[in-house]
């Protein structure tokens, strides 16, 4: 089992492209947690993307909750990553289960 990216509500099309191209450079499953800001399909991702999509691995979760259910019954650790936080990225202890969890853009 390795780290695992989750992003809440993306609201930006090209961000979220992003995210799923280090996903497939790095191997990282991508959870994506509706509803998004943007149509989400592979076809709207696609510029975005690029060519990669075909390479990520990624589960759709119609909610919070249906992500965070499935997330307890696999007992993953969530880990929030976020501005505001009093602890360092780069100093935090991070385990083989655990969900990294970007927040929506739009909200900071």
């Amino acid at each position: 089992m390795t780290v695992d990216l989750a992003l809440y509500q993306p609201d930006i099309a090209q961000n979220t492209g992003t995210l799923l191209r280090l996903g497939a450079c790095l191997g990282v499953v991508v959870h994506i947690i509706h509803p998004t800001g943007f149509p989400f399909s592979r076809q709207s991702l696609r510029r975005a993307g690029l060519d990669y999509l075909d390479h990520v691995e990624f589960i759709e979760h119609v909610s919070f909750a249906a992500f965070d259910a499935w997330r307890r019954e696999a007992g993953r650790r969530l880990v929030l990553l976020t501005t505001k936080a009093s602890d360092s990225t780069y100093t935090a202890a991070y385990a083989r289960n655990d969900i990294l969890m970007t927040g929506r853009e739009s909200a900071g």
